[in-house]
């Protein structure tokens, strides 16, 4: 053996080997882990910010979304307010819906999930059309049979085709902060009308608008700008 040479033994020599094989692999898999967790975060918070996207599950809405319908949801500004004929998003707890769930924690756990992914709707967010805002007096209905708002009876092209605009007579005066919603489809729309008897009169206050419908982004066949 010449001199300055050491012997090399080849069970160590190989678990060596094994050891600087597998470091590169563990790191490869801490990286998509945490490129992964980024991912998650940054899309929770463009949710969270920005958009989100919400499962519509009732018909309500009708013809200007239908049920199942994916839609884009783009998050109200600051200081920005809902405009007459706007479609919102908002959250109707306190208003269209109870204020806590009975469900169990699991059951809700679950639909919350379910409602992140964009499979399942909420039991406590609607979507609906500003037909009253504050400083409105909005009733039903005028000569025509239309519903009026500050005296002026309103052309209401969105309606679902058959329906009358409202087949209760109302008026409500639409105090600050608040809002008359309704649906497009009116023969079978829950909405401010329903409510008229219940605590706030059927008006929903506006800070619990979540933002505005924008897009349909499924099925295929009815994407497009809302």
């Amino acid at each position: 053996m010449p001199t300055g040479t050491r012997a090399r033994d080849p069970h160590t020599s190989g678990s060596h080997a094994v050891r600087r094989e597998r470091q590169p692999r563990a790191r490869g898999w801490r990286s998509v882990v945490l490129a992964l967790l980024v991912a998650v975060l940054v899309a929770g918070l463009l949710r969270a910010f920005v958009a989100d996207v919400y499962w519509i599950g009732s018909d309500s809405m009708q013809p200007t979304v239908e049920p199942g319908d994916r839609v884009l949801v783009t998050k109200l500004r600051a200081g920005a307010e809902p405009e007459r004929g706007d479609l919102v998003v908002f959250d109707g707890r306190g208003s269209f819906a109870p204020l806590h769930s009975e469900d169990p924690w699991p059951a809700r756990a679950l639909h919350a999930v379910g409602r992140w992914t964009g499979l399942a709707g909420s039991d406590s967010v609607y979507l609906k059309r500003v037909i009253g805002t504050p400083g409105d007096t909005v009733a039903c209905c005028g000569p025509s049979g239309h519903l009026v708002v500050n005296g002026e009876e309103l052309a209401e092209d969105y309606v679902f085709t058959g329906d009358r605009p409202s087949e209760v007579e109302f008026t409500a005066v639409v105090p600050e902060g608040r809002l008359w919603l309704m649906g497009d489809h009116r023969s079978v729309s829950v909405d401010s009308r329903s409510l008229l008897g219940a605590p706030g009169g059927g008006l929903v206050r506006a800070d619990k608008v979540i933002g505005e419908p924008v897009a349909v982004l499924w099925p295929l066949d009815r994407a497009g700008q809302l």
